[in-house]
């Protein structure tokens, strides 16, 4: 497993550049998971926030009677902020908890998904949730010797509550859209509900 976790790093730092920072965070009964910074990106004002761990065992599906050691979907979590505007650094903890979110809860993370925190992803923020999109921009997928799956590097996007609400009954795709028809900035720590009249 340490050498997918190595194939990982290799990857992140080849779509993001050097990590400036880095935190693990180990929660009971699960593997460690780091949560690297990085902020020498060609946008210099954004700062990006990955997982490392998430991966390391593939997703099993929680009604399956025993996991698949080798075989399953395999991710990482990329969150994209504008720096400086929010105490941004304190998503770290609540990023680790989504990334655990597999081995505590049996979930399968996949574009489309929403995960709930519970609390603000930072102090200030409106938003208590993410959306989890397509993959293959930013970090590309990692593709694993067979039969092992690739490891996807998931974007997630910030919902504020009503957004989140919204999306349950509209969909993800829909949710997406209406982002983009009113030119929402996603990387705006401190951004407002877009309109869902």
């Amino acid at each position: 497993m340490a050498d997918v976790l190595a194939l990982v790093e290799a990857r992140l730092r080849t779509g993001l550049g050097e990590p400036d920072a880095r935190a693990a965070v180990t929660f009971l009964g699960t593997d460690r998971v780091e949560v690297l910074r990085f902020t020498d990106g060609g946008d210099s004002d954004l700062v990006r926030y990955a997982t490392l761990g998430m991966s390391a065992q593939p997703m099993a599906d929680p009604t399956a009677v025993l996991a698949d050691p080798v075989k399953g979907p395999r991710a990482e979590l990329v969150l994209s902020v504008r720096g400086g505007l929010a105490d941004t650094d304190k998503v770290l903890r609540p990023l680790a908890v989504l990334a655990a979110s597999p081995q505590v809860e049996g979930l399968i993370v996949a574009p489309g998904a929403s995960l709930d925190v519970g609390e603000p992803l930072w102090p200030g923020a409106p938003f208590t949730s993410v959306l989890v999109a397509e993959s293959g921009g930013l970090v590309e997928d990692l593709d694993l010797d067979a039969p092992m799956e690739p490891v996807r590097f998931l974007p997630l996007l910030p919902m504020t509550p009503n957004e989140a609400a919204w999306k349950r009954v509209h969909g993800a795709a829909a949710l997406q859209e209406r982002w983009l028809n009113s030119g929402t900035d996603l990387r705006d720590p401190l951004r407002k509900s877009v309109s869902l009249d």
